[in-house]
Formats: C-alpha cells, structure tokens, sequence
C-alpha cells in the first residue's frame, strides 16, 4: 500500500485498485503538497468538521463522486449538500471496497453541533492504519494494541491536540509497526520538531517515520 503525506493530517492510501483520501485541508494550507482538483480520490474519510480537516471534502467529492466516510450528524450535513456519503459512529465498523473502516473515538470537538470528533482505523491491503484524527491522550489508545496496527498516524502539534509527550506515551500504549507524526508546523502555534519526537521515540523502542509534505512510501 502506497502512504502519501499531503501535510496536516492529511493522507492518501492508495492499494492499486482504491484509493482513500483522509481529512483534506488543502485550500488555505501553507504546507499543502498538492491542490483539491489534483487529487481524486474514489473515498473520503473525515475525522471531524473543523476546517481544517473537513477542508475541501466537499468540492473533490462534487468533482470525482468520491463517497465520504463521516459520523452521523457530519454525514447528515454533507448528504444535504448532495454528497454520496456512508455514516457511521463511534465503534462501529463497515466493510468497504477497499477493505474495512471502524470509528474509534477521539477526544476533541467534533465542529458540528451533535456530532463527534473520531478517530479511523482503516484495513486496506492486508494492513491497519490508524488514523487519530485531532484527540487529548486518552488510555482506550490503550484497546488498539490489540489490534497490531502496522501504522499509527499520531498529532504531535500540541495546543490544539496531544503534543510529543501524550503521542509518545499513545505510541507506547498502541505499539504500531511504524508511527508517523502528523498534524504540526501548519500554524505558529503548532511547531515542533519531529525529528526529536522520532529520535525520543526510538529510545523507547518505538518506530517512526517523518515525512515531509508530498512524500510517499510503501507500507
């Protein structure tokens, strides 16, 4: 499976038949590595409806006729806009096209009255991604061991979600084949050094990748 970083919390998982692109804030995004009409993806999936993960789900979905993945009020919004979206909720899974998608929670404000924030856990190609999405440490983290993720997209930015320290101790609880920060040096606010947060990581046996705005590996 192939991961592109697109910057913020952005990902594109691409498995050679499917692709599905995660919480798109491109539009206004300094750090952004592509733009909305560059990208089209068959899915969408979106943690929560701040702007800057909800971003341009609406216009690539418009464009491409990708389907959205979003909980429910947030699904409710998009599907009055004349959006093909799938909802769900926290601890609910489904299968996809692509393989299987579960919503486990997040601690953070969903942007939406009614709604939740979440994070995703997506089976694409014989693997697990973790996605959190924005979230405080919170020790169900703790469940997803369990699941033996190869990949845990982890935010590190602090102020607005967990800083390197919660994310370390979130990496330890989850134990991931690789972590990847994400979710940093957008805004003034969220700067950090992700090369101190791998090499703290390493210490403790944790491994992570940082990856640089447009850049791409195989998982």
């Amino acid at each position: 499976m192939k991961i592109t970083f697109l910057s913020h919390a952005c990902f594109l998982l691409e498995d050679g038949k499917h692709s599905l692109l995660i919480d798109p804030y491109l539009t206004g995004n300094p750090l952004a590595a592509a733009k909305p009409e560059e990208l089209s993806p068959d899915f969408i999936a979106v943690t929560h409806a701040h702007g800057d993960h909800l971003g341009d789900t609406a216009a690539i979905a418009k464009r491409c006729g990708s389907t959205i993945f979003a909980v429910a009020e947030l699904a409710r919004t998009l599907r009055g806009e004349g959006l093909t979206v799938s909802d769900g909720n926290l601890g609910g899974s489904q299968p996809t096209a692509f393989g299987r998608l579960k919503y486990v929670p997040a601690c953070h404000g969903s942007g939406i009255a009614g709604g939740l924030a979440c994070g995703l856990l997506v089976e694409m190609d014989g693997k697990k991604i973790y996605h959190a999405g924005d979230t405080a440490l919170i020790s169900d983290m703790a469940l997803l061991r369990e699941e033996k993720i190869d990949l845990a997209l982890l935010p590190i930015g602090d102020y607005y979600t967990m800083g390197p320290e919660d994310a370390l101790r979130a990496a330890e609880m989850i134990r991931p084949g690789i972590t990847i920060p994400m979710h940093y040096d957008t805004f003034p606010v969220i700067r950090q050094d992700p090369e101190a947060f791998r090499a703290a990581a390493q210490k403790r046996g944790l491994p992570v990748r940082v990856m640089a705005p447009g850049e791409s590996f195989v998982l």
